[in-house]
């Protein structure tokens, strides 16, 4: 299998991936890739995304880029985790079942904590504690059996305080009264992020590929509504992207109307150059993996014995890591998403050499 011509290990090694397992069930007709980016800051930590790719090559190019934003996403929000992702191929209204989560949770562990899992599109966190049944190395499990349940509701507190520490950068105030804000996608993340920016008193716009999602959310908050081919571009102070990736790119940029981006999907930004042609139209792009960290913070928690308050505080905290991004940025003259890049590179170089000093066996 290749990458647009592309051999399998030519793909990883490109990224500087440690490893790619693909895994199959034949009774459960499970079909998974589980990618490890790096386990430099420990175990490698990201969701399961369960989504009907249309070829395994689209699957294996999506989490190879989900994997390696993960060990970004991780290292700088400052937490001891390495990053990586997994993907299983299928419709899962259609194709989830009991058999093929407890299949691929064998498959999870297989590799003996090297790869935590937690859930993503299409998942659930009943499905995690499906999954827990054949592995420890799940999180994200249920409140009801110990865990910290869907982390959604973390997500959306994170990007709403990110954004509010754009809006102090931009316009000298955190406050979301009044700013115009267009959501796209309004899932369990997006429906959550208009709840707290109503609350807020921020005007909202939403969209969604499911039309009956976006009434949803526009009638329980009284958001606007238009279509999801217009949301991009409709007149806002803030646009948010929170459904899939790769929306901003060069057919896109050059027709956004909002001063700022803000969203909580992945890989925003379908290639990095892409950053400069945000920043050459002067739009801040508030990096999607340090906005959009709140989940990943709150299942970590999980890891040392899950507390609520503790893990507010430390969602809450994507408020400093924003403006502290913000303002690297503008002391060393780059866009905010090289300097995002920076700062976690150089906490992955200078903490993951610390891991050639093992304690022990289990040390990895």
């Amino acid at each position: 299998m290749g990458v647009d011509g592309i051999g399998v290990f030519a793909s990883v090694a490109g990224e500087g991936h440690e490893q790619v397992v693909f895994g199959h069930d034949p009774v459960s007709g499970l079909r998974t890739i589980i990618a490890i980016h790096s386990t430099a800051l420990g175990p490698a930590l990201g969701g399961t995304r369960f989504f009907p790719y249309p070829t395994e090559e689209e699957a294996l190019t999506d989490v190879l880029r989900l994997a390696r934003g993960m060990t970004l996403k991780a290292a700088a929000a400052g937490l001891d985790l390495g990053g990586g992702k997994a993907v299983i191929i299928g419709d899962p209204a259609k194709d989830k079942t009991e058999r093929l989560l407890r299949a691929y949770g064998r498959i999870v562990d297989s590799l003996h904590g090297r790869y935590i899992t937690a859930e993503d599109v299409g998942t659930t966190s009943a499905d995690m504690e499906l999954i827990r049944r054949e592995t420890r190395w799940v999180v994200g499990i249920p409140v009801a059996e110990g865990g910290s349940g869907d982390p959604s509701p973390m997500t959306a507190r994170g990007l709403v305080a990110a954004m509010r520490a754009v809006a102090r950068h931009l316009w000298g105030a955190d406050d979301l009264t009044g700013r115009r804000v267009a959501v796209k996608g309004v899932g369990k993340v997006g429906y959550n992020l208009v709840r707290l920016l109503v609350e807020a008193r921020a005007e909202v716009i939403v969209a969604d590929v499911s039309e009956a999602a976006a009434r949803r959310a526009s009638e329980d908050f009284g958001a606007k509504m238009v279509s999801n081919d217009d949301i991009l571009f409709v007149d806002c102070d803030i646009l948010a992207p929170c459904a899939l990736g790769g929306d901003l790119n060069p057919d896109t940029i050059p027709r956004l109307s909002c001063r700022a981006v803000v969203g909580s999907a992945n890989n925003q930004l379908r290639n990095d150059s892409d950053a400069d042609l945000l920043a050459d139209r002067g739009i801040l792009y508030a990096p999607d993996f340090v906005v959009n960290a709140g989940g990943l913070i709150n299942v970590y928690e999980e890891l040392r014995g899950y507390s609520r308050t503790r893990a507010l505080h430390r969602v809450d905290s994507i408020y400093g890591a924003t403006a502290r991004i913000l303002e690297t940025a503008d002391r060393e003259g780059v866009n905010p998403h090289r300097a995002a890049l920076l700062i976690a590179e150089r906490r992955i170089d200078e903490i993951g050499d610390l891991r050639r000093f093992r304690r022990n066996g289990e040390d990895r």
